[in-house]
């Protein structure tokens, strides 16, 4: 089999590349893929992935976190710190179910983390999920949002405080633009988990305040806006 493998390069849905080293697990994903009309592309290796991500600019990735060379981990963490790649969402395969992995998947970028062994019928949907988010996401892309010395570009995938660059997670990124499109709006931890990461997504309310406090921390003198209601949530005092 070759390192990367393009199927389906006629059909029009989203580009999916899928970053497997299990032959087995890599060639069931794109069956099931492929199955719902996806272009998919595999590949088995760090080196292959990261070569992958920057020449066919997918849609979607979903990436093993268990890989020979670079891991998944290793992976995530370049691509969310590209400005050419860190928009594209990555949902996360791992044998591991430990909270701790699943917040470093998190404040790492990704977008989703499935658990193996999982069933073709929740990773569709589960893609589908992801990419509609992605989607419905466009009409905001355009609008910028400014509070104080804050600014936020959603189509950028940009926050400035005091005009420099604040470097976010792609997640962190979607729970300050959640917040801030709606100053004074109370969220609960599971609005906030299903707002970003789709409904049933298995996070903890401790996973969320863990990124409360790093989005405060590099907001820096912004990081006040986002305040804490005790026993509910959060929400943006812009």
């Amino acid at each position: 089999m070759n390192a990367i493998s393009d199927i389906n390069s006629q059909t029009k849905k989203e580009r999916i590349l899928v970053i497997e080293d299990e032959e087995e697990i890599a060639s069931l994903i794109q069956h099931n893929l492929e199955r719902e009309g996806y272009r998919v592309s595999v590949v088995h290796d760090g080196d292959e992935a990261l070569k992958a991500f920057r020449e066919q600019r997918p849609d979607l990735a979903l990436l093993d976190l268990m890989l020979p060379g670079l891991s998944g981990l290793d992976i995530c963490r370049i691509i969310k710190s590209d400005n050419d790649t860190k928009a594209i969402p990555i949902i996360m395969l791992t044998a591991k179910g430990e909270e701790s992995d699943i917040v470093t998947g998190l404040e790492l970028g990704a977008a989703d983390y499935i658990t193996k062994p999982f069933s073709p019928r929740v990773l569709i949907a589960r893609v589908r999920a992801c990419l509609r988010r992605e989607n419905n996401a466009a009409p905001d892309k355009t609008k910028v949002i400014t509070f104080d010395n804050l600014t936020i570009h959603p189509g950028k995938h940009v926050a400035l405080v005091d005009a420099a660059p604040v470097d976010l997670t792609l997640t962190e990124f979607r729970i300050l633009h959640l917040l801030a499109r709606k100053p004074g709006w109370v969220f609960t931890r599971y609005q906030i988990v299903d707002s970003v990461h789709g409904e049933n997504h298995p996070v903890t309310d401790r996973s969320v305040d863990v990124q409360i406090v790093s989005l405060r921390r590099k907001l820096g003198s912004a990081g006040k806006m986002i305040q804490t209601v005790r026993g509910v949530g959060y929400r943006f005092a812009g």
